[in-house]
């Protein structure tokens, strides 16, 4: 391996271990922060001591399809088609018909069709990933508002990837779709041929359980294999790899219904501590500070966008729900964790930047106001909150009345 490569990865893994140490002391600064941070010090636009390579590149789109496989085992199917999924979806639908008229409006892309529509399909996501692990240490994940911005959360994920593979790339609308259904049909037969071997034998079955106690760590390697056969998959069909990160993850749920404690433990030592983190540090190598001094109107406009996309349309669907069991402070702060974005718009700008249909110093401001958006929209909502614990004001509507 040439010493560059080996220079830059090792900047790379010490970048992922300062951060969590760094955030211990600022408490206000969430770690994928400054996971960008350093990586955007250590790359070419500022201190160009780090590199990128096809070895470090593939350990990052590993760390993606991590991130995506997490986010899919996280999301409960039943909760993304029942009442509460059907309107996230509408609302998420309303947010990438308001991002698609703002930028046109606006001219930003000026007349690059596909360019413009792959800034409006990054600004309706909603960074499930990141707002899990906040969600968890405010204690708020298994409560009204987390279930809430969970079920928004994931449609604010699925639905950019949908909309990636439908309307970016070179295939028509209808082709594009046939493909998407080819790949879904390929996603069920990885999920029932294991269902199947599980339910006609038991040995198997067992002998899994036994060898992932083992050093063979063997539902581990179960789990990278549907990963990167998925993301293999969706490469060979020409789709995005985090269609099949996502995938991997829904089938490994309707696997382990009930969860599995153990394994999901590995799995976030190797994603969380290991591959994610790199993936983040190269994604700030590409950030140009110079880009986002040069306009810094635009960094801030595309972050109010961003707002206006998402956490408006989120925050309507909810006030207009009777069923809802939010109070207007619940409502509030659901709608303002929705507007938090960061993994999808990354990994959407580097696939428009890949096609050259954005430019790249656009694409890292974009990247910029996403990772702003991690840093404020979080502290915004627990503020909202801590706001009502003062004043007398519930999350949500008392069992009573519900």
């Amino acid at each position: 391996m040439p010493a560059d490569v080996v220079v830059s990865l090792s900047l790379v893994v010490l970048i992922a271990v300062m951060a969590p140490i760094l955030t211990s002391r600022l408490r206000m600064v969430p770690e994928v922060v400054l996971l960008l941070v350093g990586g955007m010090v250590i790359g070419p636009h500022v201190m160009g001591i780090a590199t990128d390579g096809e070895a470090i590149d593939l350990l990052s789109e590993l760390g993606l399809g991590m991130l995506f496989l997490i986010a899919g085992y996280e999301i409960e199917v039943p909760e993304l088609t029942g009442r509460r999924g059907k309107r996230a979806w509408v609302a998420w639908l309303v947010s990438l018909a308001l991002a698609i008229g703002l930028v046109s409006v606006l001219g930003v892309m000026g007349d690059s069709g596909t360019a413009g529509l792959s800034v409006a399909i990054a600004m309706t996501a909603t960074a499930l990933g990141t707002l899990l692990p906040i969600l968890h240490e405010a204690g708020l994940k298994n409560t009204a508002v987390g279930r809430s911005v969970t079920v928004h959360g994931a449609v604010g994920e699925l639905g950019p990837v949908l909309a990636m593979a439908l309307l970016i790339g070179t295939r028509n609308t209808l082709v594009s779709l046939l493909v998407l259904l080819a790949f879904a049909a390929v996603a069920v037969v990885a999920a029932v041929i294991p269902l199947r071997l599980q339910r006609v034998s038991t040995r198997l079955k067992e002998l899994i359980r036994y060898k992932s106690e083992t050093t063979s760590q063997l539902g581990v390697r179960i789990t990278l294999l549907l990963l990167i056969l998925l993301i293999t998959v969706a490469a060979l069909m020409d789709l995005d790899i985090i269609l099949g990160a996502f995938a991997a993850g829904f089938i490994l749920r309707r696997l382990l219904p009930q969860g599995d404690e153990r394994l999901e433990m590995k799995l976030d030592a190797i994603g969380y501590g290991f591959l994610i983190p790199i993936f983040f540090v190269i994604s700030g190598m590409s950030i140009s500070p110079a880009s986002v001094a040069a306009d810094p109107t635009l960094l801030i406009g595309f972050l109010v966008v961003m707002i206006v996309v998402r956490g408006v349309p989120v925050w309507v669907e909810l006030r207009l729900d009777r069923r809802s069991d939010l109070t207007p402070n619940g409502r509030l702060q659901v709608a303002t964790y929705s507007a938090t974005s960061l993994p999808m718009i990354v990994a959407v700008m580097s696939v428009a930047v890949a096609a050259e249909a954005v430019p790249s110093d656009i694409a890292g401001v974009l990247v910029a106001a996403g990772a702003l958006s991690v840093l404020v929209m979080p502290l915004m909502a627990q503020a909202v909150g801590a706001y009502g614990r003062r004043n007398g004001l519930p999350d949500e509507v008392p069992a009573e009345r519900g």
